[in-house]
């Protein structure tokens, strides 16, 4: 008995130390069909005209305000083109990114909508739905993932469980949906070697990005709050807490583990690859950080810490980072040693990403005012649209150059 015991357990081990097979117990296949939903968990859409490629209108930014509404905004003639909003009149809400492609805006609206949009002319094309208006499904911190004619987002339900969606980008139907059993952290999934990586509550899962089919999955001892990314050969993941995962992307198996510093945690999005190296930052109670990380060995490269402050957003530039605080002080740091390059104390807080023009001594972001447009060399906050009225609770608005 003996014999065979010990080579069960050691089987055991290898699977839960470094990647586990679908459970048995639980569905490896995706719902390719609205029968198998609940009501509350249905797509349903309604295709306007037919997809087609459109020239892009490259004199204008499209602009997701914090109120929910998207508009595109003509930089030359500071002048909105077109406006859409959420076909509920209380979703007064920017949670979300969008995504251009081919000329075409797909737009996730915190009440479970998508449209697909002319970046022209602000007609649609197609507008879908998760779920219904009784029982919403939520559309949080997603950026439409497009690959190979789909388009995959996470979706949350009231009820705390979370779906994994895959839609046809012609028309916004179904082509297929993965049901997890908790909420998956409201973080948008990640596309690579066609397959779709995600996590739900403290198991990250590998996907066939065709058919929905559950290739691996992961269980760990904490909550995945982290966006995954890649450098091409690897995932990175972060837990909640203050260790970041670099997992084969055949079974996700743990390659290496990297511990923040004491008292720091709370990656979530603020994480990136460029050039074989892992970059992000880390909030703390006294001290955030920006790490940059070799992406194959998980060493160390570099660490900058900004005291008294936590960092709210980075984003690549060139060869450079980007970044702002909770307390308005924005900086720039050079990749390659993590050196500041730029920092200055805004009067006006961002709540969006940052756009760099073509110009290069100029940058855009939005603030509770309206879209602000910083002169680098002057060091000049401007006030390049200003918004008619201001709301209480902002969470987020987001910029994209049109290009």
């Amino acid at each position: 008995m003996k014999k065979k015991l010990i080579p069960f357990l050691f089987v055991f081990t290898f699977i839960n130390m470094f990647g586990q097979t679908p459970d048995a117990s639980k569905p490896t296949k995706a719902n390719t069909s609205n029968k198998a939903l609940p009501p509350s968990e249905m797509v349903t859409n309604k295709a306007v005209s037919s997809l087609t490629k459109v020239p892009l209108d490259k004199e204008s930014m499209l602009i997701y305000d914090y109120d929910g509404t998207l508009f595109s905004f003509d930089l030359d003639a500071e002048k909105i083109n077109w406006t859409v909003k959420p076909s509920d009149a209380t979703t007064e809400m920017c949670a979300n990114k969008v995504t251009l492609l081919d000329g075409v805006v797909y737009i996730p609206f915190v009440n479970g909508e998508i449209f697909a949009v002319d970046n022209q002319s602000g007609d649609i094309f197609w507008k879908a739905r998760l779920g219904n208006t009784t029982d919403q499904i939520i559309l949080k911190d997603q950026t439409p993932v497009i690959h190979n004619g789909k388009l995959y987002i996470t979706a949350q339900n009231q009820n705390q469980s979370s779906n994994l969606y895959a839609l046809d980008v012609k028309n916004g139907s179904l082509v297929w949906n993965y049901k997890f059993d908790t909420a998956a952290n409201d973080i948008s999934p990640l596309f690579f070697d066609n397959k779709i990586f995600t996590q739900s509550g403290s198991t990250m899962y590998s996907f066939d990005a065709n058919t929905g089919t559950v290739l691996n999955q992961k269980s760990f001892d904490t909550v995945m709050s982290g966006k995954p990314v890649t450098d091409g050969e690897s995932i990175f993941v972060a837990n909640e807490k203050e260790v970041l995962f670099a997992l084969s992307p055949d079974k996700l198996d743990i390659l290496w583990q990297f511990k923040l510093d004491e008292n720091q945690y709370n990656v979530k999005e603020r994480i990136f690859c460029k050039d074989k190296k892992v970059y992000f930052a880390a909030q703390g109670s006294e001290v955030s950080s920006v790490y940059a990380l070799d992406s194959k060995t998980g060493i160390k490269l570099w660490k900058t810490d900004i005291k008294g402050d936590n960092i709210e957003y980075i984003q690549q530039e060139g060869e450079n980072l980007w970044s702002y605080t909770r307390n308005a002080k924005m900086f720039e740091l050079d990749l390659s040693n993590g050196e500041i390059a730029f920092e200055l104390k805004l009067t006006t807080l961002p709540v969006s990403n940052i756009e760099f023009p073509d110009n290069d001594n100029l940058l855009y972001y939005y603030c509770d005012a309206g879209l602000i447009e910083f002169d680098l060399t002057e060091k000049d906050e401007n006030v390049y649209y200003m918004r008619t009225s201001l709301k209480d609770n902002i969470y987020s608005a987001y910029l994209k150059i049109i290009r």
